[in-house]
């Protein structure tokens, strides 16, 4: 064996190993920003499903709101600010009501790490007006 070879898979190692520890950390980071864009997704269509079933369009605006903030307390993520808006000027039988969901999350709540900053999690979602059923005038 040679001797100027000594040791160089311990400096490999010693080298390597904090690369790879923040490249596993970056992957984290990502999962959990793609999780929490996957849960303010499912907060929006859970809005508009229960803004389409609502008996007037004033009754939609607060089913959304409740619906979406329901949702996103069940998961994982915490929103400093939550925003809905809800758009019901097609809110008739056979029309269709659109929800946008915002959610202001902290990077340290959604990454698990001490990350200074947030980051604004937007999503819309449409759901259709039951086509047999009353609505009550706005």
């Amino acid at each position: 064996m040679n001797r100027v070879q000594d040791g160089s898979a311990a400096l490999e190692l010693t080298v390597l190993a904090p690369m790879l520890v923040v490249l596993l950390l970056f992957v984290v980071v990502v999962g959990r920003l793609v999780l929490a864009h996957q849960e303010v997704d499912a907060a929006a269509f859970d809005a508009a499903r229960a803004a389409s079933i609502a008996a007037s369009a004033a009754d939609a605006q607060l089913a959304a709101n409740q619906a979406a903030a329901a949702d996103l307390a069940g998961h994982s993520i915490t929103c400093a600010r939550l925003s809905t808006s809800v758009d019901t000027a097609e809110f008739m039988p056979g029309g269709a009501v659109s929800v946008q969901v915002s959610c202001t999350a902290s990077l340290s709540g959604l990454a698990l790490l001490a990350l200074p900053g947030s980051e604004t999690l937007t999503s819309r979602a449409t759901a259709p007006v039951d086509l047999y059923r009353q609505v009550s005038a706005p």
